[in-house]
């Protein structure tokens, strides 16, 4: 009982007295201004979108709280910008997604790099769970983009237009095509009115054909991730101001929150 008290003070509780469902949100906030710009942001939007929607969000900075016993309370695991590094939470974590639990993950959740600060050394989250592998390449700066519904069975695309305008936001490309892989659902992907995608200044952050899913879910879990999360930020005059929001869209805002409704259903 003695560590309790620490664990709740690294949780920061958005409650409602009969909630649908709970969800956590797990991040970092250091790597990237863009990122801490995303996740400063994020926090304040899903607390409002729980209190519409009664169910409850909380939020920690504090990764050793990916542990079981943490977990069982909660029916939605979200990261907003990173992955847990140590071995003990990444068990953690696959036995709780095994057990049927659910994950959001945006953006910056999914990057992997050899060698970088986040190598590709957890192929489970990377290969099987995420399906894509290491990141390969980004647009350059970050811009909005049409994107494409690609089913209509899906919950989460109920009445989403075919296509949408979507936040601004840097775009990956990945190592493997989610597209031969029958575990993958693919729910939206870059349509190709949106090329070329990406302002550059270098060539290779310019976009100009190629298919790329943004939004997808493995069916072997209940799971969705999603590419956005970068909003862009004043670099050039060093001033780190934000230039975007990556809730300003509409239609995106609705397919993040039927996603995120959708997993927390019973």
């Amino acid at each position: 009982m003695l560590g309790l008290p620490l664990l709740l003070l690294a949780v920061t509780s958005f409650g409602q007295s009969n909630p649908k469902f709970k969800a956590i949100a797990f991040f970092t906030a250091h790597n990237d201004q863009a990122h801490i710009s995303f996740v400063n942001e994020a926090n304040p939007w899903f607390s409002e979108v729980a209190r519409k929607n009664n169910f409850q969000y909380d939020t920690t900075s504090n990764w050793s709280n990916l542990n079981e016993r943490f977990l069982t309370d909660y029916q939605v695991v979200i990261f907003l910008d990173t992955r847990p590094e140590s071995p003990e939470q990444r068990i953690a974590f696959e036995n709780y997604m095994k057990k049927g639990g659910a994950w959001l993950g945006f953006h910056f959740a999914a990057f992997a790099l050899t060698p970088s600060d986040f190598p590709q050394n957890w192929d489970w989250y990377h290969e099987e769970f995420l399906g894509v592998g290491q990141y390969m390449s980004n647009t350059w700066r970050p811009t909005s983009a049409v994107l494409r519904v690609e089913t209509r069975k899906h919950p989460a695309n109920k009445k989403i237009p075919a296509t949408f305008t979507s936040a601004p936001s840097e775009w990956y490309r990945w190592q493997h095509d989610l597209r031969t892989n029958p575990d993958f659902q693919i729910l939206v992907s870059i349509d190709s009115t949106s090329f070329p995608l990406g302002t550059g200044p270098k060539p290779h952050e310019i976009w100009h054909s190629g298919y790329y899913p943004v939004v997808w879910t493995n069916k072997k879990y209940r799971m969705i991730y999603f590419n956005m999360g970068h909003n862009d930020i004043d670099y050039e005059n060093k001033t780190n101001k934000q230039l975007s929001s990556t809730f300003s869209s509409t239609v995106q805002n609705q397919l993040i929150i039927q996603s995120l409704l959708w997993l927390g259903r019973k």
